[in-house]
């Protein structure tokens, strides 16, 4: 029953994804942006904000996580309950990774034991290579390699073209990879996850180890690596929620996070931000990126209705109809979308097709034009013209306008010529036959005047 729930969710997502209307419309940032890859949009409309090198493959880095998380919650029962102790086992494939600087651990050791819930908090919060591995070998079968294609058959299921994953913690592999539109599609899949949103956007959060013997000291608190959530720091913004970030040395830094203005959701995935300056200095550009993207997007943009379906845009003239012969036209649905607020929506072209010849009667509602929305070179919506109101037909009118319409129309104009063509094959046949009629009368005349002289002649002897 999970298996079919979570089917039908990545249909969902991917219908919204990719079924959107033409609606949304993008507005470029004036500053620049460091990071590689860029995908904001509208989590409300699905409608994509701004863009860049969103289809370009780039390693996901720690971004990895949120797929693992995915599978963990739809594979676990309880993340409360099931417990897993650790096996330090798992760990040797760190000890030979060459980059040391890409290796988040949350010192998990040997026998320690936690509930699914808490690996989960450990690996989103703080990129725990640690949760990751005994995450991916439980529900793996004890096979971190089933859960990797688990991960990949769950890619391909909520649509995802550009994506491979080759381990569960994102650590650099070179065959790993994704986009920032993939990257979008797997984390809005992820949201409707029961229990995601509330791991991934989590503050902080109380390790609670199971293991009676645990050697840790105090309390065990990890905080989230997404510092744009926290007040105290620099690039604190109000309304930023999660989700997830990463590094790596040969794959720069990314971000998945999310936030919430004037009661708009936004999406942004980062990917492949610089790891330092032209200096060398180290820098944390996708903060600074996401920093300024969020800023821009919640201080510039709201909700504009561009079309308004109450309006009438058009009227259009109608024969045979029982009054003044036109009906007024109006949208057959608004047009709201997310606007930047310095560009004046009278720059927005509206291109009108009317259908031709209407004859009444015609009923309200019914589609009569469309009308097309463009800034610029750029489609923002193409909307269905309908009828205000219904218009009746004249009796008289229809039938003046049949009349008439028969008397112009070319089935009367080839009536007439088969009428002319027939009427002088008639006139043809009348005269050949009263000519016909001429001559036999005039031959039996002949033949009783050679009577009468014969008969004169056969007396007078």
């Amino acid at each position: 029953m999970k298996k079919l729930v979570s089917a039908l969710t990545a249909a969902v997502i991917m219908i919204m994804t990719f079924g959107v209307n033409a609606s949304a419309i993008s507005f470029n940032p004036s500053f620049e942006i460091k990071s590689e890859a860029v995908y904001l949009m509208n989590l409300d409309s699905k409608d994509v904000v701004f863009e860049k090198n969103a289809d370009m493959e780039e390693m996901p880095a720690a971004l990895t996580n949120i797929m693992t998380a995915v599978v963990v919650l739809e594979n676990c029962k309880n993340i409360d309950e099931e417990l897993i102790e650790a096996n330090d086992d798992l760990y040797d494939e760190f000890d030979s990774y060459e980059f040391d600087d890409d290796l988040r651990y949350a010192d998990i050791w040997d026998g320690d034991t936690f509930s699914v819930k808490d690996y989960l908090y450990t690996m989103l919060l703080t990129s725990s290579c640690e949760a990751s591995v005994i995450l991916a070998d439980h529900f793996g079968g004890n096979s971190i390699e089933s859960f990797v294609g688990m991960m990949n058959d769950k890619a391909k299921q909520i649509g995802c073209k550009n994506t491979v994953f080759k381990n569960p913690h994102g650590l650099y592999d070179p065959e790993q990879h994704t986009t920032a539109r993939d990257m979008a599609l797997i984390t809005q899949y992820a949201l409707t996850v029961p229990g995601f949103e509330d791991i991934a956007c989590a503050m902080e959060y109380q390790l609670n180890p199971r293991n009676p013997g645990n050697s840790h000291d105090g309390g065990w608190s990890i905080s989230h690596s997404n510092v744009m959530m926290s007040s105290a720091n620099d690039y604190y913004l109000y309304g930023i929620k999660g989700i997830k970030t990463g590094n790596l040395q040969l794959g720069g830094r990314c971000i998945a996070t999310m936030g919430t203005n004037d009661g708009i959701k936004y999406l942004l995935i980062l990917l492949n931000a610089p790891l330092a300056n032209e200096d060398g200095d180290t820098r944390y550009y996708h903060i600074i990126d996401a920093y300024n993207i969020m800023s821009w997007v919640f201080e510039n943009f709201s909700y504009t209705t561009l079309l308004d379906k109450k309006e009438e845009v058009a009227e259009l003239k109608v024969s045979n109809s029982n009054g003044n012969g036109y009906v007024l036209l109006k949208p057959e649905k608004s047009v709201s979308t997310l606007w930047y607020n310095d560009v004046d929506t009278t720059s927005v072209q509206t291109i009108k097709t009317l259908a031709e010849d209407v004859s009444a009667p015609i009923k309200k509602g019914q589609k009569l034009g469309e009308i097309e929305l463009r800034l610029g070179d750029e489609l923002i919506d193409i909307v269905d013209l309908v009828a205000a109101d219904d218009v009746e037909r004249s009796f008289l009118k229809f039938n003046f306008s049949m009349t008439t319409d028969f008397f112009s129309s070319k089935l009367f104009l080839i009536a007439v010529i088969i009428t002319s063509i027939l009427s002088f094959i008639y006139i043809a046949l009348c005269v050949w036959a009263y000519q016909d009629r001429r001559r036999r009368n005039k031959s039996n005349f002949a033949n009783k005047n050679i009577v009468k002289k014969l008969y004169r002649n056969n007396r007078r002897r």
